[in-house]
């Protein structure tokens, strides 16, 4: 089967930010992205979990987005003019995909 290049966007960012940052990606031409809860982590302030949260305006969320080569520059961009004031990461890694058109 036939590979693709591509760049997979991982961000893990303040749940309230989430609409912001996806915002971004879209007006910056990310074709598609998927929102996963972060349940846990650990950072620089030590360990974190939702563990006994009522709402979502303590937790994490993560974006994933998978995008060609051309476009992850303007897509790193984006998500980081959201991040670079707030809690987040946003981690880049090459990856192969087998429908190209999606990307």
């Amino acid at each position: 089967m036939e590979t693709h290049d591509a760049v997979r966007l991982e961000i893990v960012i303040e749940a309230p930010l989430l609409n912001r940052l996806t915002d971004a990606l879209v007006k910056a031409g990310v074709r598609g992205y998927t929102v996963l809860p972060a349940l846990a982590g650990h950072g620089r302030s030590g360990p974190w979990n939702r563990e006994g949260q009522v709402g979502a305006a303590g937790g994490m969320a993560t974006v994933v987005a998978i995008v060609s080569p051309e476009r992850a520059d303007a897509l790193v961009e984006a998500a980081y003019q959201v991040v670079s004031r707030h809690i987040g990461v946003v981690s880049v890694t090459p990856c192969r995909t087998v429908r190209r058109e999606k990307f």
